[in-house]
């Protein structure tokens, strides 16, 4: 039986596994999870033991562990090391779920839960491709797995474990699953991620929340005032108005957006599918290039004062805010983080005081595409969807990618089947059976291509 066969043969199983890993709410960034992301690294665990690799473990950090997982045949063929992280977001809001987010459910050939295309369904495929390999014997080459529970609130632990255990973690390239593709016929590969940095604002007014019929008009309103503050960190062209923000941004080149502007791409139905009426960004550039080559810096959660049922007539003594900063190559997330903390403490009026407190980034990357890691994935796309794949650049950040180049001194391959409106960290985020059985078929292919281009006597 060839590993196709297996693969259709276990269908059914291979989905209700992955249910079972969805019903775990393994939400790494709330404390009162803690127990069940311990338990998908279990399953993980479990399910790599299963499958057929060895020297499997639970491998302890100051947070989560990491599963650790490898089958080593011949030591003269290559060695790929597979990344993938079962942590979750947090499902809130939960009333816009229509199902439960911990109660996988499949409608309209998708399947609905937290985690489903980010990163769990992804990340699985991997381990379903390489049980179909060993059961068939058909492995071309070494693998090793590398699952994290971390991902979700900046990896702190990942860089740590990776630096000392250089060793363990040898490999020839890094393949992940992480990503996603331009359209269920329109196979793509992501050559390049943007950075990170991820800073929460605090202003502060008065010593306490005040009545604001005694005291309204007469004192500083720090939810007025942060609302203004944010207000002014982009100008009316869509530009960031930190200073010296846009000091490294590498430009890219009027050939290499002509080539990303022939990426299929409707405007119209872009808007449809999120609910707009239109679209807004830096001047000068398209909605794609927006969401790729430039910087951005959103709002991602704000709050203060009462926020309850019925009315509470306070000037609120704090308010709040979540900012994210998405950068391109050569943008530094530290250096933007030290630019950002500098101009909102300078923009502040003095009738207030300010804190930033800098959570996690990341760097942003570019990955070669004449790599013969991207060969074998443009060979491994071209044999299960029947056309190569276009090279793109993904607006998200994944910082590990930077890290393991820096450490490892390896590129990583981002062979992602995940599609723009599979409502990753939203309610109601879902992954096509398609694209979950899609990539289970596909990932054999780019082991067994890489095998042969890196040493064809061998396979």
């Amino acid at each position: 039986m060839n590993t196709h066969d297996f693969i259709e043969k276990n269908k059914e199983r291979f989905l209700e596994e992955l249910k079972d890993l969805l019903r775990i709410p393994s939400v790494s960034a709330d404390k009162k999870y803690k127990e069940d992301v311990f338990r998908a690294g279990e399953f993980i665990k479990t399910k790599l033991e299963e499958a057929g690799a060895d020297n499997v473990e639970l491998c302890q950090t100051a947070g989560y562990p990491i599963v650790y997982g490898e089958k080593m045949i011949d030591s003269s063929l290559p060695t790929v090391l597979v990344y993938g992280h079962y942590d979750v977001q947090p499902p809130d809001p939960l009333e816009l779920w229509e199902t439960p987010p911990f109660e996988p459910t499949v409608r309209d050939e998708k399947i609905y839960a937290r985690g489903a295309c980010d990163d769990k369904g992804q990340m699985y495929m991997h381990i379903k491709a390489f049980e179909a390999m060993m059961k068939t014997d058909s492995l071309p080459c070494n693998v090793k797995f590398m699952i994290e529970g971390e991902e979700e609130v900046g990896s702190d632990n990942l860089g740590i474990f990776v630096a000392n255990n250089k060793e363990k973690l040898a490999t020839d390239v890094i393949l992940i699953s992480d990503t996603g593709m331009i359209a269920n016929d329109i196979p793509s590969v992501t050559v390049g991620l943007r950075g990170l940095s991820y800073v929460e604002v605090e202003v502060t007014g008065p010593n306490r929340d005040l009545h604001s019929g005694l005291y309204g008009g007469a004192v500083p309103n720090p939810i007025n005032v942060l609302c203004d503050m944010i207000a002014s960190l982009k100008d009316e062209e869509g530009r960031i108005t930190v200073e010296n923000f846009y000091d490294d941004v590498a430009e890219v080149s009027t050939e290499e957006r002509a080539q990303m502007a022939k990426a299929p791409f409707s405007l119209e139905e872009y808007k449809k599918s999120i609910g707009l009426k239109d679209v807004e960004g830096e001047k000068g550039y398209s909605t794609l290039e927006r969401a790729s080559i430039r910087p951005t810096l959103d709002v991602n959660g704000i709050w203060g004062g009462y926020t309850g049922e019925g009315a509470k007539t306070v000037i609120a003594s704090k308010a709040y805010a979540k900012i994210s900063m998405r950068l391109v190559p050569n943008q530094d997330s530290d250096t933007i983080t030290k630019l950002f903390v500098k101009h909102f403490e300078k923009i502040a009026p003095p009738s207030v005081s300010v804190k930033v407190n800098p959570h996690h980034g990341g760097e942003p990357v570019v990955t070669p595409t004449d790599s013969q890691a991207y060969q074998a994935a443009s060979f491994a796309y071209k044999q299960t969807f029947g056309k190569d794949p276009i090279p793109m650049r993904g607006g998200g950040s994944i910082p590990i990618v930077a890290m393991f180049k820096s450490e490892l001194g390896i590129d990583s391959i981002l062979m992602g089947f995940g599609l723009d409106s599979d409502a990753i960290h939203s309610p109601n985020e879902h992954y096509g059976l398609f694209n979950y059985y899609k990539g289970i078929n596909t990932i054999p292919h780019f082991f067994f291509q890489y095998a042969k281009i890196y040493k064809p006597e061998l396979v």
